[in-house]
């Protein structure tokens, strides 16, 4: 054979395979291509979404905290003017049972202030699981995370 019968021959399959390629390789290859581009998209904005709300949730756990201290700071205030009352009385009474009186009525503010901060903290941890699941959307299971709940109230 010649050389210029060899380079036509060689000329006319490459074509052949280039056109194979174009009509029945290269299509199904972008699809896949775009549709895991899609793919990826989609998720890198349900992270976005997700980091979104996660910062929404931990701005509206910072504002119950807030409020669960600003409402165990009232009722402390309370307790201490109960406390001071009781005291007050108790030291327009004379002697011993007055003595006596005024020790209940601190042992009393000391267990009423206790109570208190226990109730707050059981409602700072309801008012967590309650934000938590209206931010995530699915009820969050207060057995299933005691453990958790009890870290919060003892940081409380």
């Amino acid at each position: 054979m010649n050389i210029n019968a060899t380079l036509i021959i060689q000329l006319l399959v490459f074509l052949t395979l280039a056109w194979v390629t174009m009509k029945f390789i290269w299509p199904p290859m972008i699809k896949a291509i775009d549709e895991r581009r899609e793919k990826i998209a989609a998720g890198l904005a349900a992270a976005e979404q997700g980091n979104k709300a996660l910062a929404a949730a931990k701005a509206q756990s910072v504002g119950f905290e807030r409020e669960a201290r600003e409402h165990a700071q009232s009722i402390v205030m309370e307790a201490e003017k109960r406390a001071q009352a009781i005291e007050a009385q108790a030291k327009a009474d004379a002697g011993e049972s007055a003595q006596r009186i005024l020790a209940q009525a601190q042992a009393d503010a000391a267990q009423e202030i206790v109570r208190a901060k226990e109730v707050l903290r059981d409602q700072m941890a309801g008012l967590v699981v309650s934000g938590a699941e209206k931010i995530l959307g699915r009820e969050i299971n207060a057995d299933n995370h005691a453990d958790l709940l009890a870290q919060y109230k003892a940081q409380l």
